[in-house]
């Protein structure tokens, strides 16, 4: 009984530090150019925080994937060594925002889909084409496509209770942020199977085993642990950070494009169905949560 009392008292206690993070990182700079993202310029790299007004979950929408393409673009063509991605609160990414993507697509679903499909593809895009490191740093769950993207960055840290979970098909969806082709490369075929077909829960530790996490650190070292690794990452020269994922990444760019444009396809096909249509109307009416 005592131990019940003490977890609702640390739950509580997580939710208002969550809130005061929030609150705090509102009131930055950045908070006059970005509504759903923060940026802050560091010394040596850029850290994007996923930081969403309308929800904890953090979820991807037109306007997050505009904002977060927008400080990319932006870390691109300054003095940034690097890119940090991370998020504010428990959640990293609960993927796509399918609320509010129905609000668009029951109106004009042809002329909606394309649009919407046009702004995940850009999305996805400028995580292939960011010439500069990009390091990750998962706080708690990734889910769709918040997990599908950590492939097209450098470097993925994550905390010991985070987990991973792309249920495209649960959704009615098709996989997308070209998990389809980075999936098989970096766990194998029949697991990825298990991940993007079942929607297999993949938790940290399985994670880094299976190559879609680089590290894995305690809930309680976390930040410092990242923290520790940004500084050395720092400390390296621009030039030889730059021209290393080049050459990483050579034969890798105009395939990722093409498989990013061939899942975007077929994401438009179903979203134009009446059938696809159906089974998202269906999923945020029933509140099928997934965690």
């Amino acid at each position: 009984m005592r131990g019940k009392k003490r977890k609702v008292m640390d739950d509580g206690r997580d939710q208002r530090f969550d809130k005061r993070v929030h609150f705090s990182v509102r009131l930055m700079k950045s908070a006059s150019t970005y509504k759903d993202i923060v940026v802050r310029k560091k010394d040596g790299f850029t850290q994007i925080l996923l930081s969403t007004r309308s929800t904890h979950k953090n979820p991807l929408n037109r306007e997050v994937m505009n904002e977060i393409q927008s400080a990319l673009d932006r870390a691109a063509v300054d003095d940034s060594k690097f890119v940090l991605l991370s998020a504010v609160g428990s959640v990293f990414c609960c993927g796509l925002d399918f609320d509010n993507f129905v609000k668009h697509l029951k109106y004009n679903r042809k002329r909606a889909s394309v649009k919407l499909v046009d702004t995940i593809k850009n999305f996805v895009n400028s995580f292939i084409e960011f010439q500069k490191a990009i390091i990750v740093s998962v706080n708690g769950l990734a889910i769709g496509l918040g997990a599908s993207i950590l492939p097209l960055c450098d470097v993925v840290w994550a905390n010991e209770k985070a987990w991973f979970q792309t249920p495209y098909t649960r959704f009615g969806q098709s996989p997308g942020g070209c998990s389809t082709i980075t999936f098989p490369k970096i766990m194998g075929r029949a697991a990825a199977n298990e991940t993007l077909i079942n929607g297999w829960k993949i938790h940290a530790q399985e994670a880094c085993a299976k190559g879609l996490v680089s590290q894995v650190f305690g809930p309680k070292s976390f930040t410092q642990e990242v923290m520790v690794r940004i500084q050395e990452i720092t400390s390296c020269n621009s030039f030889v950070l730059e021209n290393s994922k080049a050459l990483v990444r050579y034969n890798m760019k105009i395939e990722l494009k093409q498989v990013n444009e061939r899942e975007c396809e077929v994401l438009k096909k179903i979203w134009v169905s009446a059938q696809g249509m159906e089974y998202m109307l269906k999923y945020v009416q029933n509140k099928i949560h997934t965690f």
